[in-house]
């Protein structure tokens, strides 16, 4: 009597053991944007041409540019990603690797589970070589190639614009939230957005722990 063939099973645990990890990651991020963009004022009042002004002098740009950063940083942080947006779709190539370079960070690391192994052409990686080799390929791609060239260009672009509107436009009509502090420029609300982000890939990091 011959015995029963043997079904493959695949573990059903470990592959739908990604999908919670990852729903909460892009619920975390989803909210942290709808946050942010909450913050957003009105683009006809950024382009009001009756507030331009020349500035007096480079203490008067630089002191425009600090009160517009505070007020306006929901509105110039959206103008610095349409710049880098549109770099890189002009730039197929660039975006391409970008996205596969993403790709990579969230299928083969991120929203792993960390029972199944990594396994490329017949070797398997730990989760430290794999996090070391995306590491690596992360710098390469972004130091060695035209990439990172390009990211910086578009950054310099879309930091020079805000600059520009920043010392041109007459801040004395607007008004902070009183809940607001004075200082909090761009760099504080890219660095709160960051740092919501950071959180929800770390609570998905932790769980492969």
């Amino acid at each position: 009597m011959s015995s029963p063939a043997i079904l493959p099973v695949t573990n059903q645990q470990a592959t739908q053991s990604n999908t919670p990890a990852f729903r909460t990651f892009l619920s975390r991020l989803s909210s942290s944007l709808r946050d942010s963009l909450s913050q957003r004022r009105p683009w006809l009042e950024l382009i009001d041409r009756t507030s331009f002004a020349r500035p007096d002098s480079l203490t008067d740009s630089i002191s425009r540019i600090r009160k517009n950063l505070a007020y306006f940083k929901v509105n110039y942080a959206a103008i610095v990603s349409l710049v880098l947006a549109f770099s890189l779709l002009s730039h197929p190539f660039s975006l391409l690797v970008l996205l596969s370079l993403l790709g990579a960070w969230m299928f083969l690391y991120l929203f792993r589970s960390s029972d199944q192994p990594l396994v490329i052409f017949g070797r398997g990686f730990s989760d430290r070589e794999t996090l070391l080799g995306l590491v690596v390929a992360t710098v390469v791609v972004v130091f060695m190639t035209s990439v990172g060239s390009l990211l910086t260009s578009a950054l310099t672009v879309g930091v020079a614009v805000v600059c520009l509107h920043g010392a041109f436009r007459v801040p004395d009509d607007l008004f902070l939230d009183e809940q607001e502090p004075a200082n909090a420029g761009l760099l504080s609300f890219i660095g709160n957005s960051a740092a919501a982000t950071s959180a929800a890939a770390a609570s998905v990091v932790a769980g492969r722990v």
